[in-house]
C-alpha cells in the first residue's frame, strides 16, 4: 500500500519526480517512482538492495534516460539526458565508490574537467584560492588544497567529493551510502558537513542502510520496494523503525538481533589466541572462543580489529604470540595451515578479497575445497554443484541457482556464499569481518539469524563490525580495541555503545 505523509511545510519543491519508469532488456527497474525534495532538507531514500535506488539516482544524474514519467526542477519540466546536464542544473552525485583521482591534489580534483584557464593554461593560483574558500565553506579550511588525494583518509576524500560538488554551484547533492567505510567519529563529522550544507539551502538526498543514521540527520523519507514508491514524504520524527522495516520488506521484523542460545558448560575451546602481536599494529591480544560462542571485536576504524583476525587467519605473520585451534598451535603466517585446521575468513571487502565475481555461485562455494572435489587433475563439477546446492538450500541463498555469476547477487547473498564456502569446507572457526556492510535491513536480519544458527550448531565465531550496536547485539562477549590494544573484555550484556566509545576515546584499559 502506498503511504504519503506531507510535512507541514509550504516551501516549494526543488525537485519533483513523478511516475518515473525505466526498463533494461525487459526488466522493469523503476515502475512509476515518485520523489519530492525541498531546498535545505535531508531527504532519506530507503529500500532493500534491488529496490531501484541506484537506477533512480542514475536517472536523476543523467546516466540513464527514463522511459516514462516527468522530472520537474525548480518548477520547470526538464530532460536530464546527460551527466553534464544534471551538473549544469545544479545536481551533483556522490557515488559509494568515490570518483576522486589519487594522483592529483585536492584542488586539481575539485576542478577536474572545469579548470580555470586562460589561453589554454590553467590558472593554478585561482584554482587553489577557490578550493580553499570552498573547503572553508564546509568547515574544513584546515585541509591544504595542495595535499595529494591519495594520502587522505576515506572521510577526507568524501570532503573532496563534496567540495567538487560545491564548485558546480550545486543545489542538490545525492549521497549514496556515504558512511559505509567511516567510523563513528567520522560519521559525526560527515553529519556536521551535511548540516552545514542544508543551512546554506542545499538539499541532500541521503541513501543509507543504517536506519539509526536517519534519526540523526534526516528530515523526510521516501521508501522504494521492487522499483515502486511504497511510502513518500514520511516525517522522520513521526515514523518508527518498525514501520520503515515493514515498508522496505513488506513484512514486520520483530527482532533484528535474535536471542542468544546458552553456551554449554562443557563446550570445548575451539580458538585460543595468546599474546598475539603484529609489529606497529597491535600487541598482546589474548582471548578464547568456545564452541557455540560469538566473540566481538569493537573499536574504531584503524584500531587494529581487522588486522587481528587477518593475523589469526595467517594472512599476516604475527610478530608475537600464538594461535591455537582445537588445542593445536598454528604456524605463523600460514593461511593454508589455518584453513586445514578449520579456520575460515569472510573478509571486509568481500567483492575484491573474497569472491570471484565472474564465476558461478557453485565455483565460489567450493573455492577452498578443491582437494575434496579433485579427480586426478580434474574437478568433479557434478559433486561441486551438489555440495553447493545443499548449502544454497540450507542458507536460503537467493536466487537458488548455482550457475548464476556471483556478481549478480545482492550483498546479503554474496555474504551467504562466503559462509557456504567454509561450511562446505567443514570449518569450525569463522572469522567475520564486516559481515553486513552494504546489506539492507531485511537481509541483515537473515544474516544475523544465520550467524546465531551457526553458533548454536557448534561453530566458534569472531565478528568485527564498525557498527558497535551490531557487535553488542550479536556477541556473547566483547573485546574493546583501541590503538592496537585490548582495552577491556566484557560480556556483551555488561556494556553499551556509549561505554565502548568512552573507552576508545580515553584509550585507557579498564
Amino acid at each position: 500500500m502506498f503511504t504519503s505523509v506531507i510535512k507541514d511545510d509550504h516551501s516549494p519543491a526543488l525537485l519533483e519526480m513523478r511516475g518515473v519508469e525505466k526498463s533494461f532488456v525487459g526488466v522493469r527497474a523503476l515502475r512509476g517512482v515518485d520523489l519530492e525534495v525541498r531546498p535545505g532538507e535531508v531527504h532519506c531514500l530507503l529500500g532493500q538492495n534491488g529496490a531501484g535506488k541506484s537506477t533512480l539516482i542514475k536517472t536523476l544524474a543523467g546516466v540513464h534516460t527514463p522511459d516514462a514519467g516527468e522530472i520537474r526542477w525548480m518548477g520547470e519540466t526538464v530532460e536530464i539526458s546527460h551527466p553534464q546536464t544534471a551538473i549544469s542544473l545544479g545536481i551533483s552525485t556522490m557515488y559509494q565508490e568515490l570518483d576522486v583521482v589519487d594522483g592529483l591534489t585536492i584542488a586539481e580534483n575539485v576542478f577536474l574537467g572545469h579548470e580555470f584557464d586562460r589561453f589554454g593554461f590553467t590558472r593554478r593560483g585561482q584554482l587553489v584560492q577557490e578550493t580553499r574558500r570552498l573547503l572553508a565553506r564546509l568547515g574544513h579550511g584546515s585541509m591544504s588544497p595542495h595535499a595529494e588525494v591519495g594520502s587522505l583518509s576515506a572521510a577526507e576524500k568524501q570532503i573532496v567529493s563534496m567540495t567538487r560538488a560545491l564548485s558546480h554551484d550545486t543545489k542538490l547533492i545525492i549521497m549514496d551510502e556515504p558512511s559505509a567505510v567511516l567510523d563513528s567519529e567520522e560519521v559525526r563529522n560527515l553529519f556536521a558537513v551535511v548540516r552545514e550544507l542544508t543551512a546554506q539551502g542545499i538539499a541532500v538526498v541521503y541513501i543509507t542502510h543504517r536506519l539509526e543514521e536517519i534519526r540523526e540527520i534526516g528530515d523526510r523519507i521516501t521508501v522504494l520496494k521492487d522499483g515502486s514508491t511504497v511510502a513518500s514524504n514520511l516525517a522522520v520524527a513521526d515514523t518508527t523503525t518498525a514501520e520503515l522495516i515493514k515498508h522496505m520488506t513488506g513484512r514486520a521484523v520483530q527482532n533484528v538481533f535474535p536471542p542468544a542460545e546458552p553456551i554449554a558448560a562443557d563446550a570445548p575451546v575451539l580458538l585460543d589466541v595468546d599474546g598475539l602481536g603484529l609489529d606497529g599494529v597491535f600487541e598482546d591480544v589474548s582471548f578464547s572462543v568456545r564452541a557455540g560462542e560469538i566473540v566481538g571485536l569493537a573499536g574504531l576504524v584503524g584500531s587494529g580489529r581487522s588486522e587481528i583476525i587477518e593475523t589469526i587467519y595467517g594472512a599476516r605473520k604475527a610478530s608475537a604470540g600464538t594461535v591455537s585451534v582445537s588445542g593445536k598451535t598454528l604456524p605463523r603466517g600460514s593461511v593454508s595451515a589455518a584453513v586445514a585446521a578449520g579456520v575460515g575468513l569472510s573478509p571486509e571487502e568481500r567483492k575484491s578479497q573474497g569472491l570471484v565475481l565472474g564465476e558461478p555461485i557453485f565455483k565460489n562455494v567450493t573455492l577452498s575445497s578443491f582437494t575434496r572435489f579433485a579427480k586426478g587433475a580434474l574437478l568433479d563439477e557434478r559433486s561441486e554443484r551438489r555440495a553447493a546446492k545443499d548449502q544454497i538450500a540450507a542458507l536460503e541463498l537467493r536466487p537458488a541457482d548455482p550457475e548464476r555469476p556471483a556478481a549478480t547477487l545482492s550483498g546479503g547473498n554474496q555474504q551467504k556464499i562466503l559462509l557456504a564456502r567454509w561450511l562446505v569446507h567443514g570449518s569450525t572457526v569463522l572469522l567475520l569481518d564486516e559481515p553486513t556492510r552494504g546489506v539492507d535491513i531485511g537481509a541483515r536480519s537473515e544474516i544475523y539469524a544465520l550467524i546465531r544458527r551457526l553458533a548454536a550448531s557448534g561453530h566458534a565465531i569472531v565478528i568485527v563490525s564498525s557498527e558497535i550496536e551490531e557487535v553488542l547485539g550479536l556477541a556473547d562477549s566483547v573485546l574493546v580495541i583501541g590503538d592496537g590494544r585490548v582495552l577491556t573484555t566484557l560480556p556483551a550484556s555488561e556494556i553499551d555503545e556509549h561505554g565502548v566509545l568512552d573507552l576508545v576515546m580515553k584509550g585507557v584499559a579498564a
